[in-house]
């Protein structure tokens, strides 16, 4: 079966006093850390190889990088605006607040030092060689995203339209960033060159294993088994600070003929940190095993056709 939390009947003032301490906690510290250090690391990858080799990876910043060829405009302004709308979708269709400040935060810093470097950061770059610019621009960028997923953040982008076709029309996650990152490739082989535009291609390729190194796996998904002595402490705590269904499997241990609940669960790649912390403040003493998964159906995830 799964858990289902009461109805909560504190005081508009009482939550907000619970919340305290959990909103201006040491782990939300680290995670708005990560956050601003990933926009930081995208930013150099931008100034430092992207833009100077005119190399377009995707996504709204993609798009920034073409107008931009065109009309003298700030790229981390354009950026910061292109995200404007969906992120309004994004708070619409994935998750409202757990999904928006960390978003805002990731977005905005990114904006923010994209145009920033531009005043310590020669036009130039550090090479003319397209290669090294694909390749080191890719790899900076990944890690850069890779630390923004580790603070349980997004990109923004391609990162919140790619999650919305995924909500809206059951099209795999994979699939919805390779389509709108293609489509602004494109654009940019007709306003760069389609040399560029195979480079950038190389950008997109690299940058995504980067990423998935950096936030710890290759699975889009990752499934969570959990035998604790605290699973009504564990279940509530999942469900409250995650926003993750929990079901609660009947167990027996095999050597001392106990009964047990299991405690089984399916998040995200970027969400299995915060998993581990849960468990681990909760019941030290816990059992878990993560496993992959390379699909899930359901509420939460793609939809079930």
């Amino acid at each position: 079966m799964t858990a289902q939390l009461p109805p909560d009947s504190r005081s508009l003032n009482q939550r907000i006093k619970d919340a305290w301490p959990r909103i201006f906690s040491w782990k939300n510290l680290q995670d708005y850390s990560l956050l601003l250090l990933g926009a930081l690391v995208q930013a150099f990858a931008m100034r430092l190889f992207l833009i100077p080799g005119q190399l377009v990876s995707g996504g709204i910043s993609g798009i920034a990088q073409i107008i931009n060829h065109y009309v003298n405009f700030p790229i981390g302004v354009m950026v910061f605006v292109g995200n404007i709308p969906l992120f309004v979708l994004g708070w619409r269709f994935l998750g409202g607040r757990r999904f928006a400040a960390r978003t805002a935060v990731a977005v905005g810093a990114f904006s923010f030092f994209t145009d920033l470097l531009v005043l310590f950061i020669p036009a130039s770059g550090m090479t003319s060689d397209n290669f090294l610019n694909s390749i080191y621009g890719a790899v900076l960028l990944g890690i850069g995203l890779g630390l923004v997923y580790r603070g349980y953040g997004t990109s923004g982008g391609s990162d919140i339209l790619g999650r919305i076709l995924n909500f809206r029309f059951g099209i795999p996650i994979s699939t919805a960033y390779l389509i709108t990152d293609t489509l602004v490739v494109l654009a940019g082989g007709f306003a760069f060159s389609w040399e560029k535009a195979l480079y950038g291609l190389v950008v997109i390729y690299v940058s995504g294993l980067a990423a998935e190194m950096v936030s710890e796996g290759s699975s889009i998904f990752r499934t969570a088994i959990i035998i604790t002595s605290k699973a009504p402490e564990v279940t509530e705590e999942i469900m409250y600070s995650m926003e993750r269904g929990v079901t609660i499997l009947a167990g027996r241990g095999a050597y001392t003929g106990e009964e047990r609940p299991v405690l089984y669960c399916v998040v995200t790649r970027a969400e299995v940190n915060q998993l581990k912390a849960v468990i681990k403040n909760i019941d030290p003493d816990a059992f878990m095993v993560i496993g992959t998964a390379h699909e899930a159906l359901g509420e939460g995830f793609k939809p079930l056709q």
